[in-house]
């Protein structure tokens, strides 16, 4: 993770407000335009939707885009980028406001509203790894499988694809929570399913192979020199067993049918995926 840049308070913003964040949280969505607009030219955007969100994103010029809105906002907001190959050109910031932030502030992000802005005025841009999948899908913060998810964050589930059903999900979502205070969101567990037979290469080395079962695989990108941290949990009986880690740059699992969760969503069922690291590949804007 490099320096690359700082900003000067009169660069031109453009600020798109996600709708579940305006649902959620309309209070921490107003400090943070009084912050932006308060110490630069800003132009606000309120998208009523994924089409409307891409659109925006689409016709940002020269301003710099801020996105406000939880961690899924702000993978949709990288995967859009990353698809019209623009993240090398575009340096993004964001302000998280909902309900899951745990993506943003593992990132570096402050997670206060008042504190992000402030870092989206007068910070440095950072140039991070992602890890990119075979159906051009992107990880930012980690890559687990089984996809245990904690207790009171939704689950989305895709399609073997890795692309997700923005906007019916998007929509169906916003149809809830107008209906409903948001305390009142039913709580979401996916439990971790029994020991799994994959395969995991590193490399083109085997980590793991068929034989030996599993209970728990991670990857993490950002473990230096362009290369992902890779940690392989084996079943065991008795005594808890050595997790086996290796890292980089080309990661495939394949076997059985499994999930996985990347980042804020959860993938699958797919025999057979595989993740490469593109290094420095997101410019995110964080405290200097």
């Amino acid at each position: 993770m490099a320096e690359v840049a700082t900003f000067a308070t009169s660069d031109q913003l453009l600020v798109v407000i996600d709708p579940v964040a305006r649902r959620m949280d309309g209070e921490s969505v107003r400090i943070a335009k009084d912050v932006l607009s308060a110490g630069a030219a800003t132009k606000v955007c309120l998208p009523d939707g994924p089409d409307e969100f891409a659109r925006a994103l689409a016709r940002r010029g020269s301003r710099r885009p801020v996105v406000v809105g939880d961690d899924r906002a702000l993978v949709r907001t990288v995967s859009l980028l990353h698809r019209q190959r623009e993240l090398a050109e575009c340096a993004l910031s964001v302000v998280p406001v909902g309900a899951v932030l745990s993506l943003a502030g593992s990132l570096g992000v402050p997670t206060g509203a008042v504190a992000a802005a402030r870092a989206v005025l007068d910070g440095v841009e950072r140039r991070l790894d992602l890890l990119v999948d075979d159906s051009d899908g992107i990880v930012l913060g980690a890559l687990r499988i089984p996809p245990v998810l904690a207790v009171g964050v939704p689950a989305a589930v895709t399609d073997g694809g890795g692309r997700v059903p923005w906007l019916r999900s998007a929509r169906s979502l916003v149809r809830t929570l107008g209906s409903a205070r948001p305390a009142r969101v039913p709580a979401v567990a996916v439990p971790a399913a029994g020991p799994a037979r994959l395969r995991v290469e590193v490399d083109g080395v085997t980590l793991v192979d068929l034989d030996q079962p599993v209970r728990e695989v991670s990857v993490t990108p950002g473990a230096g020199g362009g290369a992902a941290a890779v940690e392989v949990r084996p079943a065991s009986v008795g005594t808890e067993a050595v997790p086996l880690r290796a890292a980089g740059r080309r990661v495939t699992v394949s076997g059985s049918d499994f999930r996985y969760r990347a980042d804020a969503v959860v993938s699958g069922p797919v025999r057979r995926r595989t993740w490469t690291v593109w290094e420095g590949a997101l410019g995110l804007t964080l405290p200097g």
